[in-house]
């Protein structure tokens, strides 16, 4: 008895010293207010002459948090419009209440994602304030804004001639002196991109030329800095590589089949993509009611595409309205099968055998002459009136 007697005066004794060192509440601060966020210009189409001359300036007002204003943090958020923010241009502030872009920051960052040049883009801005811990976060208005991008030179100068030619171990024609065309042949994407489609062999090597034959085609090759990299059969960097300064063979996947091959030379990148489990058409024809020789499997010779490069045709037919055609890549067979929906073009439609064959493409509503042009890479058709 006299030990709990003990315990509970200690513990009595623990409690008057404690009420005697009251501890202050905690502060508290009341919430911050919204920023009102404002820009200089809500249309952004500088010239490369402007690429480090500011734009554009963001400004907003004070969100009144509760502390002094260098604890103030402020991220001001670019993106394009409908994604939600999800991938911005983001720039962090700290006590100010305004930052701005130079030509070249936003530029980058629109090519960055893939913007086409000289095409506006609809983008919007928003500013998150804080404290400097996050604490508090207040998201202000949304700015639209209109930003165009401006040409840059390309990182790789692109060939001269325009044209490009794949030759190597990894090709069916090997290192045996220059490559065969068309079927060698990138196709020109654009201005600065160029790809084709190929068999490759497995863990194989290849280069880019720039000319086709000649007494020295290797003085003008296309090439990768490192072709060790895990990567390297996947894509990368390349570049153009004169006599005596290096460069090694692209590298073809671990297992043999078709491939997309892909150079943008705006990025200096290049990408080698599965075409799929199927072979590209080494050959293509147009059969139908629209043609003269109606729907059967085994065109006339006629009525055959000529083709352009590894992986486009072409054709000139002459078109009247109401009528329909698919085209075939083996005389005689109905598979493969291509097609559409689109009497201008579009998506290719495909049945290489065993399932459902695509639409039949209809004919213009205007009679006259026309050029078909069918793209494997791509995977497109378009219908141009001549």
């Amino acid at each position: 008895m006299k030990k709990i007697f003990n315990i509970l005066s200690f513990v009595a004794a623990l409690t008057v010293f404690a009420s005697c060192d009251k501890v202050d509440d905690l502060p508290f601060y009341d919430e911050g207010k919204t920023s009102l966020l404002t820009a200089s210009a809500a249309a952004i189409a500088p010239v490369p002459a402007d690429s480090n001359n500011v734009v554009v300036t963001f400004n907003w007002t004070y969100p009144n948090h509760s502390t002094d204003s260098s604890n103030h943090k402020y991220v001001l958020e670019i993106d394009s419009v409908g994604k939600g923010f999800s991938n911005p241009l983001r720039s962090n502030v700290l006590a100010s209440l305004s930052t701005s872009y130079t030509a070249k920051q936003l530029n980058d960052f629109l090519l960055g994602r893939s913007y086409a040049f000289n095409v506006p883009a609809s983008m919007e801005a928003r500013l998150i304030s804080s404290f400097a811990n996050n604490n508090d976060q207040k998201i202000s208005n949304i700015v639209p804004l209109r930003m165009t991008p401006y040409k840059i030179p390309p990182k790789v100068g692109l060939p001269a001639g325009s044209r490009l030619w794949a030759n190597g171990g990894a090709l069916p024609w090997s290192w045996n002196g220059a490559p065969p065309t068309p079927q060698s042949e990138l196709a020109r994407l654009d201005n600065e991109t160029w790809g084709g489609v190929f068999s490759l062999n497995a863990n194989d090597q290849f280069l880019i030329l720039s000319q086709n034959g000649g007494s020295n085609p290797y003085d003008q090759k296309y090439a990768v800095p490192n072709n060790q990299l895990p990567t390297i059969t996947q894509g990368g960097n390349f570049g153009f590589y004169p006599p005596g300064t290096g460069g090694d063979n692209f590298k073809s996947p671990g297992n043999a089949g078709w491939y997309k091959f892909i150079m943008n030379f705006q990025t200096g990148t290049f990408s080698i993509n599965s075409f799929g489990i199927n072979a590209l058409a080494q050959d293509l024809y147009i059969t139908g009611d629209a043609t003269a020789g109606g729907w059967v499997n085994n065109p006339p010779l006629a009525q055959r595409f000529t083709r352009m490069n590894s992986s486009v045709y072409e054709l000139n037919i002459a078109f009247v309205p109401g009528r329909a055609y698919k085209f075939l890549s083996s005389s005689g067979s109905w598979q493969p099968q291509f097609g559409g929906n689109n009497a201008a073009g579009g998506a290719l439609g495909a049945n290489y055998g065993g399932g459902n064959d695509p639409d039949a493409v209809p004919t213009p509503a205007t009679a006259g002459n026309y050029k078909i042009v069918v793209n494997f890479l791509t995977e497109r058709y378009t219908v141009t009136r001549l």
